[in-house]
């Protein structure tokens, strides 16, 4: 049975993953409804419960739009698992920093890119002019697409009542890419 509850805004559009416990306060508190029930009923002393899968926020909540973190897995998936130098495809990269910390860089998403062993080897300390190599391409702040927050928190087993709710999200790519990225 999952643990995550998938919490929508009053318009429908997606906002996080929360926990039952967390659901069921909202719902029970009535600043949310619940749209879709999973299997089996939450039990208290006195009163059973459906299982929610999907609620509904009662009120509109306005969020800022949100940042990708700076991670090693954020950095990879942005330069699609390949050195920013010499163009490998490879599970085994590391992270160079364009403009070396040495020198005053700072570790930001316009400074690093993904970076195979060698190259990331041979231009050491230096810039890249002193290295003489050269980007395969300028590197930039991603920007979160219309799911990131959902999709960072997605486990490889989705609910099909999810799917309704997350549209152009396909539910099995979905799974296969939150299973390669965790």
């Amino acid at each position: 049975m999952r643990d995550g509850v998938l919490v929508l805004n009053q318009n429908y559009e997606p906002l996080n993953v929360c926990s039952v416990r967390r659901a069921l306060v909202l719902i029970l508190g009535g600043k949310a409804e619940l749209l879709e029930a999973g299997r089996g009923l939450v039990s208290s002393a006195t009163r059973a419960f459906p299982f929610p899968s999907v609620i509904r926020l009662m009120h509109l909540i306005k969020r800022p739009r949100p940042r990708v973190k700076l991670t090693r897995k954020e950095i990879f998936l942005r330069d699609g698992y390949t050195c920013q130098y010499c163009g490998v495809r490879s599970g085994n990269l590391t992270i160079d920093h364009v403009v070396p910390r040495s020198r005053g860089g700072l570790h930001v998403w316009d400074n690093v890119v993904a970076a195979c062993q060698p190259c990331n080897h041979r231009k050491g300390g230096k810039s890249v002019a002193e290295a003489r190599m050269q980007l395969l391409a300028q590197p930039q702040e991603p920007r979160a697409g219309r799911y990131y927050t959902i999709e960072r928190r997605l486990s490889a087993a989705l609910d099909e009542e999810w799917g309704k709710f997350l549209p152009g999200i396909d539910m099995a790519s979905t799974s296969i890419h939150s299973s390669r990225s965790s």
